[in-house]
């Protein structure tokens, strides 16, 4: 039952490809085994953990060079800068709020499928007996996906970190995240906004008076996006101030949302999402469940040799992605 224990942790394990050093210990030493046991709310690199006694949270947290007390548990550090670093992704994150579907590939060069039905393809008329079925074309797109490595060089040693609590360190590490994941929701505001190269950026829709946005505005945004669902507004600060002033988004139930959860919906039933990255003066219209699809290559990298042979110094941690307009007509950007 205690195989976690016998578990030899080498920097070897990092260069299985496409597969984090977790995965490579849930494949030695799987999760299952541990059902019913006071192991069970554990993965298996949280057990390697428990193992070498570190504990990276809490008020007893422990210092840095807990992880350097044998070559096994310093092996371990990178995994923990990079779960470090996704957790502060995942807590600055409104991409899954945008995108339908997400893609991870091995290479970097990766090209989409699109498909562009007309209104009759839409339509889906009735087909009579022995008459032919119509036909749904799906192509790959012209141009590849353009992908973007976006990261930050953490620059530090050994001595300046050691006494550090590992609990403050991973505040550090969360915000690299915080900027990665701001940078690729940017880059994603723009493949919405001006498409990926393959003739599909979003139609632009005009406010009925310059410099404001009214209900009627609105309306006109989700009119034009049908058959599309308007489930999804993006908008920048100014924008988000213009809304949340008008008499619609003043309603009871729409107040009682926003004070009790901080999550905004407009009264068309569309969530509202800030969007700092958005440029003023336009707001994005969509259909979350079609309208984008996110491409990775690989995981959060971290160079695990810096931070096992020369603890620290300096020591990339990147992330590599990209998007794809999978729905031409799914986005439409209302300018005011």
């Amino acid at each position: 039952m205690k195989n976690y224990e016998n578990i030899t942790v080498e920097k070897g394990m990092y260069q299985v490809g496409g597969r984090s050093l977790t995965d490579v210990l849930e494949e030695l030493d799987p999760s299952e085994n541990y059902r019913g046991t006071s192991l069970e709310g554990l993965d298996a690199f949280g057990r390697q953990l428990k193992r070498f006694g570190i504990r990276v949270s809490g008020r007893g947290s422990d210092c840095v060079e807990k992880f350097f007390q044998s070559s096994d548990s310093a092996a371990l550090f990178p995994e923990y800068v990079s779960r470090a670093v996704k957790q502060g992704m995942e807590q600055a994150d409104i991409l899954p709020d945008i995108v339908a579907t997400v893609t991870k590939i091995d290479g970097m060069d990766y090209r989409s499928i699109a498909s562009v039905p007309s209104e009759e393809d839409k339509s889906l008329k009735i087909v009579g007996e022995g008459a032919a079925i119509p036909q749904t074309s799906v192509k790959t797109q012209e141009n590849l996906v353009k992908l973007h490595k976006r990261g930050r060089m953490l620059v530090s040693s050994y001595e300046a970190l050691r006494f550090q609590r590992l609990d403050l360190f991973t505040v550090t590490l969360n915000q690299i995240g915080a900027y990665i994941r701001r940078a690729q929701l940017k880059d994603a505001v723009d493949v919405l906004l001006n498409g990926d190269g393959n003739n599909n950026a979003a139609g632009v829709i005009s406010a009925d008076t310059s410099g404001t946005i009214s209900y009627g505005d609105l309306l006109k945004l989700w009119a034009q996006l049908s058959p599309y669902e308007l489930n999804t507004i993006l908008a920048p600060t100014d924008a988000m101030q213009k809304l949340l002033s008008m008499s619609e988004m003043k309603d009871s139930f729409a107040g009682l949302n926003f004070q009790g959860t901080g999550k905004m919906i407009t009264p068309l039933g569309a969530s509202l999402l800030h969007t700092p990255s958005l440029t003023a003066g336009t707001i994005i219209g969509l259909d979350k469940n079609c309208a984008l699809e996110m491409v990775q290559a690989g995981d959060v990298v971290t160079d695990y040799d810096k931070l096992i042979d020369r603890q620290l110094e300096r020591a990339a941690i990147t992330c590599t992605a990209g998007f794809a307009k999978i729905f031409k007509e799914s986005s439409k950007a209302l300018s005011y």
